[in-house]
């Protein structure tokens, strides 16, 4: 939005209504002539930022419902300290999502890491082991071990680093 006054998110009883937005004028030196004649390409446009609005608009009022993992007062907590004001509980739970997700995909990916590092190293350990070990042979082979080496890998995929400083003598 070029302008600076704020939208407030539609009520649940606005979400079926069309929704008008500024950003649907067409782009200095662009044509608004599409195949079907005269300004189906800014009807196109303007369609699709309505559904854009729209969505955004319900899944917001979804977050009305939705208890993330991470607890209101641990997001809040942290809000705090960094500076960040807000009241609007389904901005901080849109927020306690996002973190939810940034942390579920390193723990995906330190998985990732510590089976490839298995398959890697298993190869040669299991040519030694018998075919049958007892009942709980198979169980072992199939658990994966995190590992803080894992655990780094994935967080340098994102930038952050977790490594112990070297020690020297």
């Amino acid at each position: 939005m070029s302008d600076s006054t704020p939208v407030p998110y539609p009520l649940s009883s606005d979400i079926g209504q069309p929704v008008t937005s500024a950003s649907s004028a067409p782009v200095a030196g662009s044509s608004t002539v599409g195949a079907n004649g005269p300004g189906s390409s800014q009807s196109r446009q303007a369609a699709e930022d309505a559904r854009k609005d729209r969505t955004l608009a319900e899944f917001m009022l979804m977050l009305d419902d939705y208890e993330p993992l991470i607890p209101n007062e641990v997001t809040d907590y942290y809000l705090q300290k960094v500076g960040f004001e807000c009241e609007d509980p389904r901005l901080k739970r849109l927020l306690s999502l996002a973190a939810q997700k940034f942390v579920s995909d390193i723990a995906a990916d330190a998985f990732q890491h510590a089976r490839i590092r298995t398959n890697a190293a298993g190869g040669r350990a299991r040519a030694n082991q018998p075919l049958y070990g007892g009942p709980g042979s198979l169980k072992d082979r199939t658990r994966t071990t995190l590992t803080m080496d894992d655990l780094s890998a994935a967080l340098q995929e994102y930038g952050i680093n977790a490594r112990k400083p070297d020690y020297y003598l």
